[in-house]
């Protein structure tokens, strides 16, 4: 495997970015001991997403996934985009339209990464589990699969009564009205809704929270929400809180269910 640490400027942002980038290594050419790079092969690619406290460096910080990742067919390309939750933010910076258009196109500007429906796959924990559904959920045509651990599934919560008045300016700056997303593009439930009531084709989900996590009563919602639309949902849930320990172990999980081609091209 390959790391590579990338620092480029965002249009979309107009300002600087950085990302973290997973390779596979080519095995060398046993004529001309060169990696096998001119071959046009192009991996499939998995964006993953950090949570509400976190950037781009702490997947690489606090899990294993380069060494789960090693032997894979597979880039992983993991953004910073602070605390947006993914979105284009009410007063803010437009990381909805960043991590959605303008990083893909540039990930495969830079690197060998594939641009095909069947090779391209999203997770995130907490913020980054709604991200994941969001992207996949509102783009069906560019994402076959999508995972969510410990994730802000029902960002509905958010503008529920809190006595934080910190917390809700804050979310007053994402969110164009937090009190009502209910129904809108912001909204998992009525997006999933969307995707099933529609033609063309659905991304496949897997979901994970643990029982004690501070999530776990939206998470329990939205399965029985999915699985009653019928939706292709992988469930599982186990003890534990929003921690650490628990994303390690399931993210390797996520990396052996991703639906990857059985041979790179």
């Amino acid at each position: 495997m390959a790391l590579f640490h990338c620092n480029f400027f965002s249009h979309t942002l107009g300002l600087c970015s950085s990302v973290y980038v997973i390779l596979p290594q080519p095995e060398p050419d046993e004529k001309t001991r060169l990696p096998q790079a001119a071959e046009g092969r192009k991996w499939p690619v998995l964006y993953l997403l950090h949570g509400l406290s976190d950037d781009h460096t702490i997947w690489q910080r606090r899990t294993a996934i380069e060494r789960y990742a090693d032997k894979l067919p597979l880039a992983v390309v993991m953004p910073a985009v602070h605390r947006s939750f993914y979105m284009d933010m009410a007063m803010g910076y437009h990381y909805g339209t960043y991590i959605a258009e303008e990083l893909p196109r540039l990930m495969r500007a830079f690197f060998p990464i594939s641009d095909q429906r069947a090779e391209t796959y999203v997770a995130g924990l907490s913020m980054g589990g709604y991200g994941a559904f969001k992207l996949a959920l509102t783009y069906p045509e560019r994402y076959a699969a999508a995972a969510s651990l410990s994730g802000v599934v029902d960002v509905k919560e958010i503008g529920r009564e809190v006595d934080d008045a910190v917390w809700m300016n804050e979310v007053s700056h994402i969110f164009p009205d937090p009190r009502h997303i209910a129904g809108t593009k912001d909204d998992l439930f009525f997006l999933s809704q969307q995707v099933m009531l529609h033609e063309g084709p659905k991304p496949k989900l897997y979901q994970w929270c643990g029982t004690e996590d501070f999530l776990y009563s939206q998470n329990v919602h939205f399965r029985a929400h999915a699985e009653k639309l019928g939706m292709d949902l992988t469930y599982s849930e186990g003890p534990g809180g929003h921690e650490w320990v628990h994303w390690d172990d399931q993210i390797e999980k996520v990396l052996a269910w991703l639906p990857l081609p059985d041979r790179v091209r």
